[in-house]
């Protein structure tokens, strides 16, 4: 099975710069469950989201391909990371409460990765696919686009369709609950932006074929109209597929 890895390469930059998903998301995801004994954070990355599980349940199995990336999660004494596909975890039938899979299921085989999830999961747990789409950064707006859609247009991975479509298009046979709006809520420096920009898959893939930084060619832009202020507000879509396991 071919497993594609963008992150590896820049696990320490990635962890730095990405995105939190907000603390009412949270609270709204915990109060779907009926029992929170023991979760899956399946292609946890940096274990942004197995940490914030810790605080709910009494175990937190988080796993993912890419060592590089687990090797930068902070340590909790119930979350236990795993390098394995998410299409063959190895995990025993019926065990979790809670599968979360944050900005990663995008590049999962969705067949395979759906029957591990109706294996793994409890009669009546909660499945919940987590992602977000391109930030919106007031009067920046316009150079962020020009990067993302025209000068990075030939480089993105084929899988970014489905955050494009905020998920609607994955194949998701699961008992759907209606989900509220949140939003990822920032507030970062132009550093910051900079930063977050330069972990950009397609930024990778751009650099690695032309030998040159695109991000350099908005920087200039961006800079001239950052204004006085140190930080600015940036704001994330927040997208969500909440399902029960009925079967």
């Amino acid at each position: 099975m071919f497993m594609k890895d963008n992150f590896s390469g820049h696990a320490s930059e990635y962890e730095k710069f990405c995105p939190t998903y907000p603390e009412n998301f949270y609270v709204w995801l915990i109060s779907q469950l009926k029992t929170r004994k023991v979760a899956w954070d399946c292609g946890t990355g940096n274990g942004q989201v197995a940490s914030i599980l810790s605080n709910y349940f009494e175990r937190v199995e988080a796993s993912d391909i890419s060592e590089q990336q687990m090797a930068q999660a902070p340590w909790k004494p119930n979350v236990y990371y795993t390098k394995c596909p998410a299409e063959k975890s190895g995990f025993l039938d019926h065990t979790f409460d809670l599968i979360t899979v944050a900005q990663a299921v995008h590049w999962f085989d969705f067949d395979p990765f759906f029957k591990e999830v109706n294996r793994t999961l409890k009669p009546n747990g909660v499945i919940a696919l987590i992602g977000y789409g391109l930030m919106d950064v007031s009067g920046l707006d316009q150079e962020i686009k020009y990067l993302y859609a025209d000068l990075l247009a030939d480089f993105w991975d084929p899988e970014r369709k489905y955050i494009e479509e905020a998920y609607k298009s994955i194949p998701f046979q699961f008992e759907e609950l209606a989900t509220p709006q949140f939003s990822i809520e920032e507030r970062w420096s132009l550093d910051d932006l900079l930063g977050y920009l330069n972990t950009w898959s397609a930024v990778k893939h751009y650099i690695k074929q032309n030998g040159t930084n695109p991000v350099d060619l908005i920087e200039e832009g961006l800079r001239n109209k950052w204004g006085a202020e140190k930080m600015k507000p940036v704001n994330f879509p927040l997208i969500l597929r909440v399902g029960i396991n009925k079967q």
